[in-house]
């Protein structure tokens, strides 16, 4: 008898951990036929990505569908390190580095939501450092054609709305066309990962703008200053907010600054060697707690984690009863935000490809996402106001409210990123089948 109270307590306990770890997921489809997705055409998928890693394209990858609320694929492919021959696991941690912009968004219109900042506050009104902040304006001298650099007042203060949007006049300096505002950009912001986020602020504000708030769409480091914005209105550091205020709610266990204990970091997903120069590519140390916690590209996260993140915003706000947007703030978030006037640092196209946002390629951007906005134009398949943003060594997501779908691919390589996250779009949506 006792050994039957034993054995029916064993089975309770594995049914409870069980449970547990199934709440922390997202409900999974019988089949992909269930949420009108093929799985026959989802092969498709997995094949093109094992092709990827048998050629050495890419180290490995995680692929996660989510559609009409349920998985309908889940699977992960090749090396989380290739080298070391660790194959890739579904609980695999990424750097996702700008898809932490969607973290730092979300911050911040919490903090809209709670009243402590409206969009068209200045930025000033929370960092003083950006009060006497110039627009440096590139003139040449009529006698020698030589370039200057001239600094004049603004035309009105960059505010939180211009830093969301990407229009503040801040910049990435090493995207579009190289002038002597990003010289000097560069010679005053470099990516100091010693200093805190309260230093590199203060070493923005040294650097002149590089155009008037409002008037360009340049990619920028403008997220970052979100993040110290969060930091001082709501007295706690930013890290802390993203840990007990986002992934704690929302039951994001592998996503944060930084992969804390042995175990964990066991699941560290790395590039693997660049064959033309037979070294690995320098990345983010995630091991240990940085200096500076980067709103713009310093965070981590699993392919599981981003899908519940994702689907929270396609729940418009709420995610398992817990709710920490209202649908009306989502919906502004996800629409255009950028004028028909906009202009568009040089050379950027280039950069983004279909990612771009210019109505040139149907895009428009809103609070953190590039925005869809119009049926044509794109190359790649998607709905009007389906919205995706991207990460730096290969990850990528994007939601469709249209076809009530979530996708996101994890990979750690810089290697045709580009490709790759075109050729998930296209073989997510030629898989829809309803």
């Amino acid at each position: 008898m006792k050994v039957l109270r034993k054995f029916v307590s064993v089975i309770v306990f594995v049914l409870f951990l069980s449970a547990a770890a199934f709440a922390q997921g997202l409900p999974v489809a019988d089949n992909p036929e269930e949420v009108g997705m093929s799985a026959e055409r989802l092969e498709r998928l997995t094949s093109g990505l094992k092709e990827a890693v048998e050629k050495g394209t890419i180290p490995g990858a995680v692929g996660i569908i989510v559609r009409k609320g349920k998985v309908a694929y889940f699977e992960a492919i090749g090396f989380q390190d290739r080298e070391n021959k660790v194959p890739m696991t579904k609980d695999s941690i990424f750097r996702i580095y700008s898809m932490s912009k969607t973290f730092t968004s979300l911050a911040i219109m919490m903090l809209v939501e709670e009243g402590k900042i409206i969009l068209a506050d200045p930025v000033s009104k929370f960092l003083p450092e950006f009060k006497g902040m110039k627009v440096g304006v590139e003139k040449k001298d009529q006698y020698s054609d030589k370039k200057e650099l001239v600094l004049v007042p603004p035309n009105r203060p960059v505010t939180i709305h211009d830093l969301l949007r990407h229009t503040s006049g801040l910049t990435y300096w090493f995207f579009g066309e190289p002038s002597l505002n990003k010289a000097q950009w560069k010679a005053n912001v470099t990516f100091n990962y010693g200093q805190t986020l309260e230093a590199m602020v203060t070493q923005i504000s040294k650097s002149p703008l590089c155009y008037q708030p409002g008037t360009t769409w340049d990619y920028s480091q403008s997220t970052d200053v979100l993040g110290r914005i969060v930091e001082v209105v709501s007295g706690i550091s930013f890290d802390k907010f993203i840990a007990e205020r986002i992934a704690k709610p929302l039951k994001l266990t592998g996503t944060g600054f930084w992969v804390d204990g042995a175990e964990q970091q066991k699941l560290i997903a790395e590039p693997q060697v660049d064959p033309a120069t037979g070294k690995k590519p320098a990345v983010i140390d995630v091991k240990k707690r940085p200096v500076w916690l980067s709103g713009g590209g310093g965070m981590v996260s699993t392919a599981s984690d981003y899908a519940r993140l994702c689907q929270f915003f396609l729940n418009e706000g709420a995610l398992d009863g817990v709710r920490l947007l209202s649908p009306r703030t989502v919906d502004l978030m996800t629409s255009n935000h950028l004028p028909a006037t906009v202009k568009y640092a040089p050379k950027l196209q280039m950069q983004l490809g279909p990612m771009f946002p210019s109505p040139e390629v149907g895009n428009g951007f809103g609070l953190g996402f590039l925005v869809r906005i119009d049926p044509g134009m794109n190359p790649q398949p998607g709905s009007v106001g389906d919205y995706c943003w991207a990460g730096l060594f290969g990850t990528y997501f994007w939601v469709d409210p249209a076809e009530e779908l979530v996708a996101v691919l994890m990979t750690q390589s810089k290697s045709q990123r580009n490709y790759y996250r075109s050729y998930m779009r296209d073989m997510v949506y030629q898989a829809i089948v309803d």
